[in-house]
């Protein structure tokens, strides 16, 4: 089932969107859904937390930042403000930063994530504080110890011009075969230049260049068992000093 292409108002970068078995955003500039069509919020957790070594390094950080390569419906800063309102310690801070070239509206990110009641406090509070018109760099401060930050416009230069260094990365744009530029040399190595020593990255990408680009970067790369029946994922760290 596929319902009305939606698409996104004047002055911002559009992206139409198809809505296929109920709230399952479909993208049509990239022909591919946003997430699993098994269970979006659990390959998250498997994914990028599990991939990244947490919640268990928050506690071992005092600030902690995470990069992103596509926001999407933002499920992956959902469901990680979830985990980490339950882990944090006190007085720990998180910085979320993701890169987005087409940012969706409020009412798209709030049907998308309604399907996961587990986040209905996330969702309700992201879509009452996202703007009309995303664009440029939307800053929110979520709670007392969570910022979230969506840089609008491409990934390199986002990447390239962010004035954090990241602890980890969650890289999920859309398939590589799709959506080559997401998972090229230039934009792996600004990733790695842009993170922490002994700082790590997830991904639930496995193609072969993928791989050694983040390899030709400087990241130790790891594959790992993927989610739901998926042979591989990559996880990966760059060297500490």
């Amino acid at each position: 089932m596929t319902d009305p292409v939606s698409d996104n108002a004047p002055g911002t970068m559009s992206q139409p969107l198809e809505w296929r078995d109920g709230d399952m955003p479909y993208s049509t500039a990239f022909g591919d859904h946003f997430y699993c069509q098994t269970d979006g919020r659990l390959e998250c957790s498997h994914v990028f937390l599990d991939g990244n070594g947490l919640p268990a390094r928050w506690s071992r950080q005092a600030k902690f930042t995470i990069g992103e390569l596509g926001f999407g419906t933002a499920l992956n800063f959902c469901e990680t403000w979830r985990q980490w309102k339950s882990e944090r310690t006190e007085g720990a801070t998180l910085h979320f930063m993701s890169f987005e070239l087409y940012p969706m509206h409020a009412d798209e990110i709030d049907r998308a994530l309604s399907h996961w009641p587990e986040i209905d406090e996330e969702r309700k509070a992201l879509v009452a504080l996202w703007p009309a018109v995303p664009q440029g760099i939307v800053s929110l401060q979520l709670d007392q110890q969570t910022q979230l930050s969506v840089v609008c416009g491409p990934a390199f230069d986002g990447v390239a011009a962010a004035d954090p260094i990241f602890d980890a990365w969650f890289l999920d744009g859309f398939a590589p075969s799709r959506n080559s530029e997401m998972w090229s040399p230039e934009l792996m190595q600004s990733v790695y230049q842009k993170t922490v020593p002994g700082g790590t990255f997830a991904t639930y990408a496995a193609a072969g260049f993928v791989r050694r680009n983040l390899q030709a970067a400087g990241f130790i790369v790891e594959r790992r068992q993927g989610f739901a029946g998926k042979r591989e994922m990559l996880c990966g760290v760059k060297p500490a000093l």
